[in-house]
């Protein structure tokens, strides 16, 4: 039973902050080399809430400074926090890669932690132990959640739709646009017959972790600490989510692809994959059509095996087997029997960085012309029936399966602990 409660937000005050100015993308897409320039945007970003300004001072660091800049800001009134619960929707309107104008609804809410063999919240992929260490400490020190876990809910019939969307018709309480042009629009949803609505329709289904799995696993741990199950609902006992149907409109899943770095790509595919057929496709020089090659010869392919490779020789093979994939995945397949059976390499040997994955396509095509690489190997997106089939299977998916798009950014709203 998916148990999720509106809360009492900590929020940047729009009249003191430009929200555009302090929100940043979740600490983990955010490389070390560009921490700097959101310290440096504004002396109340976000960013000050999830890392150091150093990527060396993460090993030693305890994060006292995170709680003292929360109680002076909340101080000062830079940030503020509302008299009464709700839910708060979020709104983002955005370009997919392919042009289209889209917009993606969903929610926040306090979301009360259940174990993985509950089988409530469904982890979607494997973690690793450091990052948890260290948004360990983290939630320690603020004992807040500052970030939120990314959750998909299943809801074909957009039953709830009407009650998130209703409340974005009222005045905002909150506007910003990111660096990637993303625009966002928070609002309150306060109506006891909505609230009721929302919390009753997840309560009968699994959600599942679309991002955030590290600071789930946290907040676990954390409520181990605290008391463990008997741990207050309002303070260890939850955590913040965001909530997103899968199966919206504006829900995005992308593909994240691969660039294997070291080796050497076949001379014929057809010869190092057998039962393959294979199609040779023109490319710009510098593949500057690449995601229109990969929609008009890739894409007819979903559902079946397929990918393609480029080694940057200005040909882009396609790949696919005529047959349907049924409860294979494409992720795994190509784990197999392209990285393994043609590669040679071992799970050890992708883990170890043999692979890196680029969150576009443009991205692993740079990738193998700047050198870096050896062959960019290309994949169709999963279906989002592959995400709920597979983790109520109580399976999951290889890292770097699917890449959920937008991204959910810190500084929306917090979560301070109820203590006392």
């Amino acid at each position: 039973m998916t148990v999720v409660r509106p809360f009492r937000a900590v929020r940047y005050d729009p009249e003191r902050v430009d929200l555009t100015r302090v929100i940043v993308p979740p600490y983990d897409v955010i490389a070390g080399n560009e921490r700097g320039s959101f310290f440096d945007r504004d002396p109340h970003n976000a960013i000050r809430f999830e890392l150091t300004r150093e990527v060396e001072a993460e090993a030693t660091t305890d994060y006292g400074e995170v709680r003292r800049a929360l109680d002076e800001w909340l101080s000062s009134g830079v940030l503020v926090q509302d008299e009464s619960p709700a839910f708060y929707v979020m709104r983002q309107r955005f370009q997919a890669p392919d042009g289209r104008k889209l917009e993606r609804i969903g929610f926040f809410a306090e979301l009360q932690l259940a174990a993985y063999d509950e089988r409530v919240v469904l982890p979607h992929e494997s973690t690793l132990a450091g990052p948890k260490q260290d948004r360990l400490r983290l939630l320690r020190a603020a004992r807040a959640n500052l970030s939120s876990v990314f959750m998909l809910y299943e809801d074909r019939e957009e039953e709830i739709a009407e009650w998130l969307a209703s409340a974005l018709e009222e005045a905002p309480i909150g506007t910003a646009v990111d660096d990637a042009g993303v625009e966002y629009t928070l609002a309150r949803v306060t109506d006891p017959e909505a609230v009721s609505a929302i919390a009753g329709f997840l309560e009968s289904r699994p959600v599942v972790i679309a991002d955030g799995h590290h600071r789930y696993e946290t907040a676990l741990a954390y409520r181990d600490e605290q008391g463990g199950a008997a741990a207050p609902a309002e303070a260890a006992g939850s955590t913040l989510a965001y909530f997103a149907n899968l199966y919206a409109q504006g829900s995005l899943l992308l593909p994240i692809h691969r660039v294997v770095l070291r080796g050497a790509a076949p001379r014929d595919w057809k010869a190092a994959l057998p039962g393959w057929k294979q199609a040779s496709v023109r490319l710009a020089a510098d593949a500057s059509d690449i995601g229109e090659r990969l929609e008009e010869h890739l894409a007819p392919h979903a559902g079946r095996p397929a990918f393609a490779a480029d080694d940057g020789n200005g040909t882009l093979e396609v790949l696919w087997r005529d047959e349907p994939l049924g409860d294979t995945l494409m992720v795994r397949l190509l784990e197999s029997e392209i990285l393994g059976g043609v590669f040679g390499l071992s799970p050890d040997d992708i883990r170890d960085g043999a692979v890196s994955f680029p969150k576009s396509a443009a991205r692993a095509a740079e990738e193998v012309r700047d050198g870096d690489g050896v062959v960019a190997l290309y994949l169709n997106a999963l279906d989002p029936d592959d995400v709920f089939r597979v983790t109520r299977a109580g399976e999951r998916m290889p890292q770097k399966s699917t890449f959920f798009s937008p991204k959910v950014p810190t500084g929306m709203v917090f979560r301070v602990h109820e203590e006392g």
